[in-house]
């Protein structure tokens, strides 16, 4: 590794607070040297120390790398005709999951790998570079297992969702499928890497009670635990995430006061995924009322086959701002020190000294045009882990 300096930068967003200015801690003629793959210094440009490679941000913005707290990457099939029949009035249930479990089960491991490899340098190219991965289209344990150990080829952050809904051969039996999924498929995804469990706490997939008990069996083996919480339907998920410490509570659409309010009084990040909304013509989150309460909140692209078939987190940002009534601050925090938060981890989603150098340089002079230009691919560099990719 060789020191870089990168230097020229229009704007420097830091994430952090007390280092520059307002909430996202921005910095102006600043420069930042990266060093044995962290930031190693944070300055003015014109006191910056001597580097061995130089890079020029020709007056663009620098970031952090978004940080993408939930993702369904592995995966086989395409569900384009249920997105065109919701597109022409088909309300969204979930259903479509069973046929992306069947595609997934027919494919072999090379077309899984393959399929995430392709989305992982889509979400990279956009300024991604943390990414979390979620099993769940397998549903035995031995696609379960397999599912996570090609996730864990492309991020240490694995998610076990072997709970994500009851599969056809369990029709009528959820009970046993329960009992599996706390039993064998959780050994086996433990073998297999997983760092998260995960549920979709949802009328039509596990009910609370279902949902706890899958939830404390892999806290008790050493999971962290996420929960899929009130994106179809108001119900106990939010709470259920709260009783039981969840890093995250995902989706978080049909929210009472009272889960706003325990939200807000807990560690539990509400984890927004408007790419869901956009393409399901679901209502939005209530994303003002839970950061107007104190809650934490991420924003990620619940990237799968069926609900969100993006990996731009640009995109994501965009909707938090037009739809979601979030500042263009408010949505950059979110996708990157939110997600972060998410994912228990201090290292990432941050540009501070010690931090992991994992960043993105913008065609563009400020974080504004994120929001400001949608679909434009305003990314012109990445950096992950120290290197420029």
């Amino acid at each position: 590794m060789r020191s870089m300096l990168i230097t020229n930068i229009g704007e420097l967003v830091t994430c952090v607070p007390g280092y520059g200015e307002g909430p996202l801690g921005i910095r102006r003629q600043a420069a930042l040297v990266v060093d044995e793959r962290a930031v190693a210094w944070i300055g003015r440009a014109a006191d910056a120390p001597p580097a061995d490679a130089r890079v020029d941000a020709a007056g663009g913005a620098v970031l952090p790398g978004f940080v993408d707290s939930h993702a369904h990457l592995v995966f086989a099939g395409d569900r384009a005709a249920e997105f065109a029949a919701r597109m022409a009035g088909e309300p969204y249930t979930g259903g479509g999951i069973r046929t992306t479990v069947g595609a997934t089960r027919a494919a072999d491991d090379e077309q899984l790998r393959t399929n995430v490899a392709r989305l992982r340098r889509e979400a990279l190219r956009q300024g991604t570079t943390t990414m979390e991965i979620k099993s769940g289209y397998g549903l035995t344990v031995a696609d379960e297992a397999r599912s996570l150990r090609v996730a864990r080829e492309f991020s240490t952050e694995t998610t076990f969702l072997g709970a994500h809904v009851v599969p056809v051969e369990y029709a009528g039996r959820t009970a046993d499928y329960v009992s599996l999924v706390c039993g064998p498929m959780l050994t086996a995804a433990q073998a297999a890497g997983a760092r998260w469990i995960d549920v979709f706490c949802e009328r039509g997939a596990f009910d609370a009670d279902h949902s706890r008990a899958i939830l404390t069996v892999g806290a008790a083996a050493g999971l962290g635990v996420r929960v899929h919480a009130n994106q179809l339907t108001a119900g106990p998920g939010v709470r259920l995430a709260v009783e039981l410490g969840a890093a995250s509570a995902d989706h978080c659409t049909h929210l009472a006061p009272a889960d706003i309010d325990a939200l807000a009084g807990s560690s539990t990040v509400a984890t927004l995924l408007p790419g869901a909304e956009f393409s399901t013509r679901s209502p939005y989150p209530p994303a003002r009322a839970l950061l107007d309460a104190g809650a934490t909140v991420a924003l990620a692209t619940d990237c799968n086959p069926g609900s969100s078939y993006t990996t731009s987190m640009p995109f994501c940002v965009a909707l938090a701002v037009r739809e979601m009534a979030m500042t263009p601050a408010e949505a950059v925090l979110a996708a990157t020190t939110g997600g972060a938060a998410a994912l228990r981890r201090d290292d990432v989603g941050r540009l501070r000294v010690g931090a992991r150098a994992d960043l993105m340089i913008l065609d563009a002079p400020s974080h504004l045009h994120l929001a400001y230009r949608p679909g434009v691919p305003l990314i012109s560099t990445v950096m992950l882990n120290g290197e420029l990719v």
